[in-house]
């Protein structure tokens, strides 16, 4: 199972992206990303990711198929990596997603963006 813990949606997903988390990982699953106040103290933020972890470890404990367990995890910086220091201490894999960034300049002097997924990039090394 994906648990996609990040600011995109899954109906959002490119198509490529879905069918590679469902190859990957099988079943996904959508928890909003925080809204982290900028004021927030790091004592408040390691509270916060200490509190999705547990969200994660709920979701991780029902019953799912034999694909591994991972968070796909895009997002505010340092919630981002106290997050997934927690996850590494307990051996649950986080992925980013990563893209190939295609800009069009247009004769108007506008700019067209599309980003197309490539790969999930694990920010550790599970040991299993």
């Amino acid at each position: 199972m994906l648990i996609n813990l990040s600011n995109h949606p899954l109906p959002k997903w490119e198509s490529g992206q879905r069918a590679a988390a469902e190859e990957q990982f099988g079943a996904i699953e959508d928890i909003a990303f925080p809204q982290i106040d900028p004021k927030a103290s790091l004592e408040d933020v390691t509270i916060i990711a200490y509190e999705y972890a547990e969200k994660c470890r709920d979701i991780f404990a029902k019953p799912a198929n034999d694909k591994p367990h991972a968070v796909h995890l895009m997002g505010e910086f340092t919630f981002t990596y106290l997050f997934v220091k927690e996850m590494e201490r307990r051996n649950v894999l986080c992925v980013a997603s990563t893209t190939q960034r295609i800009v069009t300049d247009h004769p108007d002097g506008s700019k067209t963006t599309v980003f197309e997924f490539v790969q999930f990039r694990p920010y550790f090394v599970v040991h299993l």
